[in-house]
C-alpha cells in the first residue's frame, strides 16, 4: 500500500500549481491543506527548511521544491510526463528551469512600483516568449501532443495573464500564435483549470490591489 499523499500549499503559488497539476495529470489522490504564508503556522515552519511551499507529505516523509515533487511523482506514477530519450528529457528539464525564471519576472510585473523595472520586465518577457515561441511545434502542447512537466511548468504562468488582461493587454505575446495556442489549450486542460481555487483570479486581483504596483496605474 503507497503512503498517503498531502500537499501543503497556498492558494496564489505557481509552484504549487505545477505539483497539483501533476499529480491531477497522474491521477494521485492527495489531500490538499491551504495555509497563509504571511501567518505560518508552527507545524508548518517545523517540516518546511526554506519556509516555503509546496511541501508534498508523502506518508511521514517531506519533499519540497516543486521540481523535486514533480520528479518525484514521475518516478513513483504513471502515466510518464517526461519524454524517454536522456537528451530530450534533459532539454524539458531546462525549459522548465525558463519557466520558473519567467515567474521570476512575473513576481515584478505584479509587484513593482517602479516604472522603468515595470517596463524592463515586460520587455524582457516579450524576449523570453519569442523564444519560447522558436521552440514549439505544431502543439497543441510544448512536445506535440502529449501533455508533459514543461506544460505543467508553463501552465501557472500563463495564468497569471488571464487576470492581467482584465487590467490591460501587456502586449507580452503579440506576434507569438504558437504561444497564444499553446495557452488556450493549457488553460482547457482539466488538470490546470482544477489547480487552484474556484475564485483564483478574484484572489490574484486583490493580492494586485494591496500591492498597488504599476500594473494598475493607467496605460
Amino acid at each position: 500500500m503507497s503512503a498517503p499523499l498531502t500537499l501543503v500549499s497556498f492558494d496564489l503559488c505557481p509552484y504549487v500549481q505545477r505539483a497539483a497539476i501533476v499529480l491531477r495529470e497522474k491521477n494521485v489522490t492527495y489531500e490538499r491543506i491551504d495555509i497563509e504564508l504571511s501567518n505560518k503556522p508552527d507545524w508548518f515552519k517545523a517540516i518546511s527548511p526554506l519556509g516555503k511551499v509546496p511541501l508534498l507529505k508523502v506518508g511521514e516523509e517531506i519533499l519540497f521544491e516543486s521540481a523535486v515533487i514533480a520528479e518525484y511523482l514521475e518516478e513513483t506514477h504513471g502515466p510518464a510526463l517526461h519524454p524517454a530519450d536522456p537528451l530530450a528529457k534533459a532539454r524539458h528539464r531546462a525549459w522548465i528551469e525558463f519557466a520558473s525564471s519567467i515567474l521570476a519576472d512575473i513576481w515584478t510585473v505584479e509587484t513593482t512600483k517602479d516604472r522603468p523595472a515595470f517596463d524592463a520586465r515586460i520587455a524582457l518577457l516579450k524576449e523570453k516568449f519569442a523564444r519560447v515561441e522558436a521552440q514549439l511545434g505544431e502543439g497543441p502542447f510544448f512536445a506535440g501532443a502529449n501533455f508533459s512537466l514543461v506544460d505543467a511548468a508553463f501552465a501557472p504562468a500563463f495564468r497569471y495573464f488571464e487576470t492581467f488582461d482584465r487590467i490591460r493587454d501587456l502586449g507580452v505575446f503579440a506576434g507569438l500564435p504558437k504561444v497564444q495556442a499553446w495557452r488556450k489549450a493549457l488553460a482547457a486542460r482539466p488538470s490546470v483549470a482544477g489547480a487552484v481555487v474556484t475564485d483564483y483570479a478574484d484572489r490574484l486581483m486583490r493580492f494586485l490591489e494591496r500591492h498597488d504596483g504599476v500594473i494598475l496605474a493607467k496605460a
